[in-house]
């Protein structure tokens, strides 16, 4: 769902940008008072998970492929605010170094899947939790914020390409909504499945979806935390990223079916070191590949994790949350 330059007007680019400086504006505010310590390094490793995440496509019908979005999951793990910078954090790396999104249309890009859809899909979770008295109900809750947020930010983006004229909302709207349906199932799946496996290692992160468990652990350091993300995300990019689907992904697929991929920006406006996610001079793909993804984790965490570290309410020495 990365718009890449050309494919809209400067009009709507304006517009997008303007609304995801707000919001963006309005996350960093909010996050003093809601950021403690111990969501600091949460946040760089969410911002490496969902970096490394959303390299990894799978297929859906038509031969269209898609991937994690990860802003519902986010949202829940550290908080709507909180998500929105890490969205943030992870799509400005993805288009300055990687070509992932044009630089243009960054406005456009972090508005939808930035602003709409950690936002729009916590909306969603909050609203169909209320009557869920178990986890199982609570995971469902999640489920279809997580499916609401992937079909919310193609909504988006199907508006802003009908506001460039790159296509009719009566042909886009449905294209985009089609496909990003399916793409939720997959992202519904992959958001619960992460939840669920976070719940049962370390139920004290995600208060607000554990019915009925101990909360003795709510003390113990994050350090093993990190560790295990940490393995987590190396062993994303070493086992699962070769495994990475080749079809185009939604945006792509559509943009191809309804004759405005030639639209796209080529070069791109802003040359990017890493494009493609390769490290040039590396002869094999696969290890360029994952260098790139390597270095881009690492990147994210670390912007993350300082912006967190200065924006947290209660700031201590040391790493946040071993106390």
């Amino acid at each position: 769902m990365h718009i890449p330059d050309g494919f809209l007007d400067a009009k709507t680019i304006a517009v997008a940008s303007v609304l995801s400086a707000a919001g963006i504006g309005r996350a960093l505010h909010n996050v003093r008072r809601t950021l403690t310590p111990r969501k600091v390094p949460l946040m760089g490793l969410a911002s490496a998970f969902l970096f490394v995440a959303q390299m990894i496509n799978f297929p859906v019908l038509g031969g269209t492929s898609g991937h994690l979005l990860g802003a519902v999951l986010a949202a829940i793990l550290l908080g709507p605010d909180e998500a929105v910078l890490v969205m943030t954090v992870v799509l400005a790396v993805q288009a300055f170094l990687f070509a992932d999104g044009g630089v243009l249309a960054l406005g456009a890009n972090l508005f939808n899947m930035a602003i709409v859809a950690p936002l729009a899909g916590y909306a969603v979770f909050r609203l169909a939790s209320r009557p869920a008295r178990t986890e199982a109900g609570r995971l469902a809750a999640v489920a279809v914020a997580a499916w609401s947020s992937a079909v919310l930010a193609a909504i988006g983006c199907a508006g802003e390409l009908s506001l460039s004229g790159a296509v009719p909302w009566t042909l886009g709207f449905p294209a985009m909504t089609g496909i990003h349906m399916l793409i939720g199932l997959g992202e519904a799946l992959i958001t619960v499945l992460v939840l669920a496996a976070i719940i049962e290692a370390r139920p004290d992160i995600l208060p607000g979806l554990v019915v009925g468990r101990e909360r003795a652990e709510e003390t113990r350091p994050l350090k093993d935390v990190l560790i295990y993300g940490a393995v987590v995300v190396a062993g994303a990019v070493v086992f699962v990223l070769p495994l990475s689907s080749r079809l185009p992904d939604g945006l792509e697929a559509t943009a191809a079916r309804l004759g405005f991929a030639s639209r796209a920006a080529a070069p791109p406006a802003v040359p990017a070191p890493l494009a493609g996610y390769r490290v040039p001079g590396v002869g094999s793909l696969s290890l360029a590949t994952a260098l790139a993804a390597g270095l881009g984790a690492i990147l994210v965490f670390a912007v993350s994790f300082a912006i967190a570290r200065r924006r947290s309410s209660r700031p201590k020495g040391g790493i946040p949350g071993n106390a």
